[in-house]
């Protein structure tokens, strides 16, 4: 589905850079003194509409959680949820996340959430994907060590080329849910998409996988 064009977004998002970090760049490895706090970090890459970082940083006030969109006409929506809520623990980038290295420092995040990515589903577009090996190369530099990818998406076939991916990159399998609405996983936050799948009878995926240190990763019996 298309966006709406938001000509107003850009200006609207610089107004508000106590939200909207305007200089990521400057804020890398700087973030615990920019949140004031040495409290985990955790990101959504490909925030949307924000409805589940919001939410997510409403009711855990002991973390802090930064929300990643690359459009304007989209994350001014997140942003717009940001200042209704006006949570000291959530902040929001409008950036790619091919640059997430030069946002935060090594090993700085402490947890990854992809929601509802786009699935990109010709294979010529499989390098587009946010599970694809270059992309989890990129989380496994900001996230400490044994840090975690959170995933979900409505789409099968991009759930079924993930955990392959995530296998193939060595990362351990800690949850999987191939029906999240009819699991007993407890504190689910849903999305806008989600919301909007699930209302139409559609399963949601999900799944929790780690990044082991490259020691174990290289051991045979892992």
């Amino acid at each position: 589905m298309r966006m709406r064009n938001k000509p107003w977004a850009i200006d609207f998002i610089a107004d508000h850079p106590q939200f909207v970090i305007s200089n990521p760049t400057e804020a890398k490895g700087k973030w615990h003194e920019i949140f004031g706090n040495s409290h985990p970090i955790h990101i959504e890459v490909g925030t949307g509409k924000g409805q589940f970082i919001t939410g997510m940083a409403g009711q855990n006030d002991s973390i802090n959680y930064i929300g990643i969109e690359l459009s304007e006409s989209i994350i001014v929506t997140a942003l717009q949820k940001a200042i209704e809520v006006d949570l000291p623990n959530l902040k929001l980038l409008n950036v790619n996340a091919e640059k997430l290295t030069e946002y935060f420092e090594d090993g700085e995040i402490d947890r990854v959430y992809l929601n509802f990515s786009d699935p990109w589903p010709k294979p010529r577009h499989a390098k587009r994907r946010l599970t694809f090996k270059t992309f989890l190369s990129i989380y496994e530099r900001i996230l400490v060590d044994g840090g975690e990818i959170h995933f979900k998406t409505d789409n099968q076939g991009l759930f079924e080329y993930s955990l392959t991916s995530f296998s193939e990159y060595g990362l351990r399998l800690q949850y999987v849910s191939l029906d999240l609405h009819n699991s007993k996983f407890e504190g689910n936050i849903m999305t806008e998409y989600e919301e909007k799948f699930s209302g139409l009878g559609q399963r949601i995926y999900r799944s929790e996988v780690k990044f082991l240190n490259e020691k174990l990763r290289t051991n045979k019996w892992f």
